[in-house]
Formats: C-alpha cells, structure tokens, sequence
C-alpha cells in the first residue's frame, strides 16, 4: 500500500483527488495539506511513502529540500504537479531535480497521477515531455531575483512606499528596481510589466 499524501489548492479539487486515490486498491491517501507549513509537518506525522505536491502550494526554491527531507527522512519521494501555462516554473524547477521527484502536467488524468504515484514509490523516473517541451520554449529570464521579488509583491498593487516597507529596503530601491523591471519587458506601465512577466512565467 503506498502511503499518499496530496498538497493541492482548493479542498474541491484535492478531495475529488482524494477519492480517485483511495479507490485505488494499492493507494492509501493518509493525509492532506494546502500550504507549504502544512507539508512539512504532514511529512513528519503522517510519514508517506509519495507526496503529490502542487507547485503553487510549495514554491519552487523549497521543492527540493522538501523532497530530500522526505528522502533522508523515510525514504519518501515526491510527485510535482506542474501548470504547463506555467512552464518558467517548471525551468526552475529542473534546476532543482533530484530522481527521488517526479513531474507531471497538473491537467493529466487523475488515473495518470495514480500511475505515477506508483511510478515514483517504485523508484522509477516520472517525467511528462510535453511539460519539458514546454519548459524549454520559454524564454531565459532576464529579471534578477530581487527585481522578481519587488514585481510580484507590485502585482498586488501595492504604493511603493508600503513594497519597501514589506521588503526592508528604501523606496528609492523599488522605484530603481522597477525601473529596470520596465526596460527589460519593455512595459509603459508596472501593470502592463507584470502581465508581461507573467505571460513570460518570470514571476
């Protein structure tokens, strides 16, 4: 029986989830999580053999550690589900892969997640091509890290003087920061930057 854990957004669409797993005769869904604190400590209590971990729920830089706490903790892998509209995610997150993840569309079949939980608990690679033939059209992204960070907390729209007081830095630094946001997508306004960042997948 392998023992499944289900990190997903939306108690609709994780329990509908849910219940195609545990109609399976092999897969036992032992405990559920929808933030990021929540799957770390399911993975200490429940301990399960496979955690299918949506990535909107753990972000991308905490996958791996994640994934090999699991591995160094009771051989636990990890099944990622990924947004193919958002295939910059997915660059990031090959960046990270280790053999103990496995990676599928998050749009496939439910049987076709039951078949990879299997996959991965057999210890044998899962990984959707279509998602990497999708990872590998989108373009490199030219935003550093921290001008990433300051768009996505804009994108909330947020004045500049409240994002420099969430980020600990000046409003001088943000307005800079922004600055060079909007000359490397090229946008007018910061709206239009960040719906052209997004529809790159650079935040």
């Amino acid at each position: 029986m392998v023992r499944t854990l289900l990190a997903i957004e939306g108690r609709l669409v994780r329990g509908a989830l849910a219940q195609v797993l545990a109609a399976q005769e092999d897969i036992d869904v032992v405990a559920e999580a929808d933030t990021a604190d929540t799957v770390h400590a399911a993975l200490l209590t429940a301990r399960p053999d496979v955690a299918v971990i949506d990535v909107d729920v753990v972000p991308v830089e905490q996958l791996a550690r994640l994934a090999a706490a699991a591995d160094d903790n009771h051989g636990g892998r990890v099944l990622v589900l990924v947004d193919r509209r958002r295939a910059g995610r997915l660059r990031a997150v090959l960046a990270e892969h280790h053999g103990w993840i496995g990676f599928l569309d998050r749009d496939v079949p439910p049987e076709r997640i039951a078949d990879g939980v299997r996959q991965v608990a057999d210890g044998q690679p899962v990984l959707d091509p279509d998602l990497v033939v999708a990872a590998l059209d989108v373009a490199d992204n030219p935003l550093t890290a921290r001008e990433r960070e300051v768009l996505d907390v804009a994108a909330d729209g947020m004045p500049v003087r409240e994002i420099a007081q969430k980020l600990g830095v000046s409003p001088g630094t943000v307005r800079n920061h922004l600055s060079h946001v909007m000359a490397k997508t090229g946008a007018r306004t910061r709206l239009e930057a960040v719906r052209i960042a997004r529809e790159s997948c650079w935040i």
